[in-house]
């Protein structure tokens, strides 16, 4: 097979485009590395695209290695023709590989094999070949009768003979082609319930839906039904289908062995043949939904990750609870812990006043400006006490209620008790719930992305794929946004380009030894990080306040030189950037022709706009860029809403039949996809992503099973109340 031209193919790609992002990736480069600093390699192509060419450059790697490794072990039995070697270099996947091995396979013991020991294999053939002159099959069997061997009578041969034909049949792998095609074409998936209370699987109790209609998220869902044992999951096909494919491939007409074959090729169906493909569309089921799942995951935890920060903004963190209380985190404006405590304010206990005191204490104390609320037990009335106090303080206080996903297994962790040694378990949790505010990224890179819970279904993905997919995400994102050298912890370190967990534990091992980074140069002395590893990192680890201008921004060390004369090209000096003043330098750098400039730089034109965006904003967070997140000053509960409410809410979760919007009650409402625009989309992640803002009505509200309907069309609003 080859791959470049493939890859060019399946991804629209230009040959340069995908020979070079293969040779990189080969040479050992990293996905953020070759996406920021290789764009001219690659023609720009985004980390996105080249993270799914990775992951397709593997699978077509693992093809060709298999590939040669059945070609070599049906060689070693001498039955490798030219026919069946082109048809092995033709095969497009590791299903039509594993078809056409399969009759050259080591077989375990099969009725079919049992026969072959027997003797009975002659006897299949000649039935099999279905000759005009055949005679009747039973006349040939008795002459295999052998008690030595177990045949015992002229029936029990041809039993034996026709279960050797009804492998060679099920062996087919033009027949087990042709039946996935029309199995997935024609297909229904049938599902019904085991027991009588099928609780949340009520809908599938008796259930069905053509193979190729079925969306994803109700695979996952009967899927997980199954293996509760609530609910029975099988797969129609029409037989008469089925049995035309095998006719039309190894049955004779007007033989008299005809009716053993097809007896043969009736049981090839039954036992063989429909089990193992029922077995292949639902594999290839789950694994379609189990993608898209880990794609909506990754989109979402993506988002998630790339939160705008609230910088600078001394923050209660407040880890709500009823019995053990409310546990509270002061935290400044660089993430530092000043003061901590345990309130009452909720039942059982009701110290809501003496609670008002110490949380106005911290305020006042500490300047206090927002507070991070963990959506957890007692999250609802912590959000109601929090908001009494803003009211009462009447200061311009904010609030906003965090996701505390994974809070839990970040407070009890190893990576916790080194940061905290000092603290509980749930001042841990307080501490996490207010820095979610401030740094979203910096925080949740502590935790393992499954717990942070922006998908559906995570617990039943293939655990190495799913991981592998956020890990790519987290990496992304680190990168995307860039790290400060002297501030972040290894945790964070290890997630940049080229470094991972050993050497980040270096480099601050260095940092602590030898005083804070002055240069990037200098991480060339830290131990084990060697030129390669230099090279991936460097541009994504920033000094603020370094020796070097350069330093503090996204400009790769290889391109100083380049930027350094720019700068001058402009008439801009190291100090104008250091003290910010380069606003016009684009414009200057237009005037000079940006592709002239780029051959004068001797770098590419994308090279030199990525150079000129850094050097216009020196150390610019991207995340700055994108709407601010929604504070909260007061609050509603469910009973106070009313349908046909207008709300500005925050979109929490993408799924795919809908968004979760947190609107400031305790249950975030759900926008089903019908409700999200008024045009088709197959997908709500088309339209809204985690962390956006929007405005929505009230559609309904269940009080009883706790569930708020939404809608982003206001005309259909408008339409149920009519």
């Amino acid at each position: 097979m080859d791959i470049i031209k493939t890859l060019t193919e399946e991804f629209s790609l230009k040959p340069f485009q995908a020979e070079n992002a293969v040779k990189l990736i080969d040479e050992g480069n990293t996905i953020p590395f070759i996406a920021r600093y290789r764009k001219e390699a690659t023609g720009s192509l985004d980390d996105q695209v080249l993270r799914e060419l990775n992951d397709r450059l593997s699978y077509l790697w693992n093809m060709d290695e298999t590939r040669e490794k059945i070609k070599s072990a049906i060689e070693e039995q001498g039955a490798l023709t030219e026919e069946l070697s082109a048809a092995i270099d033709k095969a497009a996947t590791l299903t039509e590989l594993d078809d056409l091995y399969r009759p050259y396979k080591k077989k375990r013991k099969t009725r079919a094999t049992a026969a072959k020991e027997k003797g009975l294999e002659p006897l299949a053939d000649i039935i099999y070949a279905q000759s005009p002159d055949c005679k009747d099959p039973i006349i040939y069997a008795a002459e295999y009768i052998n008690e030595e061997k177990g045949v015992n009578t002229a029936e029990e041969a041809l039993a034996g003979a026709m279960d050797i034909i009804a492998e060679k049949i099920s062996d087919d792998a033009d027949v087990r082609k042709r039946m996935r095609f029309v199995a997935s074409a024609h297909g229904m998936l049938t599902v019904k319930a085991v027991t009588e209370n099928a609780g949340v699987y009520e809908m599938y109790k008796d259930y069905s839906e053509p193979v190729f209609k079925i969306p994803d998220h109700r695979i996952l869902a009967i899927n997980r039904g199954e293996k509760e044992e609530i609910l029975k999951v099988s797969l129609d096909f029409d037989r008469d289908k089925a049995m035309f494919i095998i006719a039309k491939n190894h049955i004779k007409e007007g033989s008299a062995a005809t009716a053993a074959v097809k007896a043969a090729a009736e049981d090839a169906y039954t036992r063989l043949i429909f089990p193992s493909v029922e077995r292949e569309i639902r594999s290839e089921l789950t694994e379609r939904a189990s993608t898209s799942a880990i794609k909506v995951f990754s989109t979402n935890l993506h988002q998630l990750l790339m939160q705008p920060p609230v910088k600078d903004k001394v923050t209660i963190g407040l880890d709500p609870g009823y019995r053990t209380g409310c546990k509270v985190a002061v935290v400044d404006g660089t993430g530092k812990v000043l003061d901590t405590g345990v309130i009452y304010p909720v039942p059982p206990k009701n110290k809501t006043e003496e609670a008002k005191e110490i949380i106005k204490g911290f305020v006042k104390k500490y300047s206090v400006r927002v507070f991070a609320i963990g959506n957890g037990t007692a999250s609802h009335e912590t959000e109601v006490f929090a908001a009494e106090v803003i009211k009462e303080l009447n200061d311009g206080l904010s609030y906003m209620v965090v996701s505390e996903a994974g809070a839990s297994v970040y407070s009890a962790s190893k990576l916790a008790a080194e940061e905290f040694p000092d603290y509980d378990v749930s001042l841990r949790s307080a501490v996490s719930i207010a820095r979610r505010l401030q740094d979203p990224l910096a925080e949740l890179v502590k935790i393992d992305p499954k717990a942070i819970g922006v998908g559906q279904y995570q617990h039943d993905m293939p655990q190495s794929q799913l991981t592998g997919a956020l890990d790519g995400v987290v990496e992304d994102c680190v990168n995307t946004v860039g790290v400060d050298l002297n501030t972040a912890s290894a945790e964070l370190l290890s997630h940049v380009s080229g470094i991972g967990g050993a050497l980040s534990k270096n480099i601050v091992a260095y940092r602590e030894e030898n005083g804070k980074f002055t240069s990037r140069a200098q991480l060339k002395k830290v131990p084990k990080l060697g030129p390669k590893a230099f090279e991936q990192c460097a541009g994504f680890l920033k000094i603020s306040d370094g020796k070097q201008v350069l330093d503090g921004t996204s400009v790769h060390p290889e391109s100083y030189d380049a930027a350094k004369e720019l700068l001058k090209l402009c008439g801009i000096t190291e100090a104008d950037v250091r003290n910010g003043k380069t606003a016009a330098i684009r414009t200057a750098a237009e005037t000079l022709g940006i592709e002239n400039t780029a051959q004068r730089l001797n770098i590419g034109v994308p090279t030199l706009n990525d150079i000129i965006k850094e050097l216009e904003r020196p150390g610019r967070d991207p995340r700055d860029e994108l709407p601010p997140p929604l504070l909260r000053h007061d609050i509603m509960s469910a009973s106070d809403l009313k349908t046909g409410m207008e709300l500005t809410g925050t979109v929490r979760n993408v799924i795919d039949f809908g968004a979760f919007v947190d609107i400031g009650v305790h249950q975030d409402g759900l926008v089903h996809i019908s409700q999200i625009t008024d045009r088709f989309i197959k997908h709500p992640s088309e339209v809204l992503k985690v962390g956006d803002v929007v405005k929505v009505w009230v559609l309904g509200v269940d009080e009883q099973k706790k569930r708020i309907s939404l809608t982003m069309r206001k005309e259909k609003l408008n339409h149920e109340k009519q």
